[in-house]
């Protein structure tokens, strides 16, 4: 039995057949046309394209030995539910999460011991400045943002970051356009070219980052990077002397999920900075397959201070290692109202002055 090929069109998916009368493959409602040999080659491409493989190797973190832990306290925040761990000379007067100051301790115990931490190189000072600065000059900031005895609870804290290391073998496909118009009397004229475009290398991604804490938002531990793993050490017990650390809830295997969007995403835009001189570029299939990806677990430095306004939780965050300062920051309503009120009146009495003015030159 003969194989009938049928082909789709590559711009709006219909199938199209051949004109004898152009001795081209044409979709009868779309006018495109193309010829035979750039049809069988894109055709061939859709054929052999591949789906992602993305495999990690989530074996990350190490055991604690009986010396490690003897130092050590768990703090757990009746509010939040938060658990940190601390030294025992560190006094737990406030959840860094919640803020909560009733915060009950006991004995250190269990979970990965970390395979590197990079140390503070910022102390408490840096981050009240840094805190000081971010909010400097917000005329309708609450006044509870600004009271110095609110600043001084900022707390440095270690949080638990899984670090993905790969190298990516990709192959990615576009649909670009070319647009071009013209004219004459009666009528204006645009022409579309379609391509396919195809790009394919390798890329190496080392130590990505995916925060392990379910209490913080992912958002916030993005904004304040990046970190520089370079500066990295062993872990050891006495880095967290002065300071919490965040016992992770989140695993390395229930992280895998984010790495690999971080991933695709990273490649996606290395490769589309590549294809230029089009009107428009669209990733259509995008084929990722990593090689040796393998985990680490570390703790990173952040300065932390959480705060409520009305209701709605408020969280700032510095990196510890570049002094780099997020958080949102809310209104005060009634400073903001006073505020209208004040330009309004501003406003109508320049208005005044400016008519005023233009009465006495005459001209009104």
């Amino acid at each position: 039995m003969e194989t009938i090929q049928e082909y789709k069109c590559p711009c709006c998916g219909g199938a199209i057949s051949f004109d004898s009368s152009l001795q081209k493959m044409k979709w009868p409602y779309c006018d495109t046309e193309f010829e035979m040999e750039t049809l069988q080659g894109y055709d061939a491409e859709l054929k052999s394209e591949q789906t992602d493989d993305i495999k990690w190797d989530t074996g990350a973190g190490g055991s604690w030995n009986e010396s490690e832990t003897e130092g050590l306290r768990s703090y757990i925040c009746k509010s939040c539910g938060g658990e940190i761990v601390g030294d025992e000379t560190t006094a737990a007067t406030s959840c860094p999460f919640c803020g909560n100051p009733v915060v009950i301790m006991g004995q250190f115990c269990g979970a990965l011991r970390p395979d590197f931490v990079i140390p503070f190189k910022l102390d408490k000072r840096a981050a009240k400045e840094g805190l000081m600065k971010h909010i400097s000059g917000k005329r309708l900031l609450p006044k509870v943002f600004k009271d110095q005895n609110h600043i001084d609870e900022i707390k440095g804290i270690y949080v638990p970051f899984w670090l993905f290391d790969s190298d990516a073998d990709a192959s990615i496909r576009y649909r670009a356009t070319r647009t071009s118009s013209w004219s004459d009397r009666n009528f204006i004229y645009t022409e579309t070219r379609f391509y396919s475009v195809h790009r394919a290398g390798t890329l190496s991604f080392e130590s990505v980052p995916v925060d392990g804490s379910s209490k913080i938002p992912n958002d916030l531990m993005e904004s304040i990077e990046p970190f520089d793993f370079s500066e990295a050490v062993d872990f050891q017990t006495a880095y967290l002397s002065g300071f919490f650390a965040d016992k992770y809830d989140i695993s390395a295997d229930e992280s895998v999920e984010r790495a690999n969007e971080r991933v695709k995403n990273s490649t996606t835009d290395a490769f589309s900075s590549t294809v230029v001189g089009y009107s428009s570029v669209v990733p259509e299939n995008v084929s990722i397959k990593l090689n040796g990806g393998k985990v680490k677990y570390a703790l990173y430095p952040v300065w932390l201070l959480n705060t409520t306004w009305e209701g709605k939780k408020y969280t700032f965050a510095m990196n510890g290692q570049t002094g780099k300062f997020v958080g949102d920051l809310p209104v005060d309503k009634k400073a903001a109202k006073l505020w209208t009120l004040a330009l309004t009146a501003g406003i109508g009495a320049a208005s005044y002055g400016i008519a005023w003015l233009l009465w006495l030159a005459g001209i009104l």
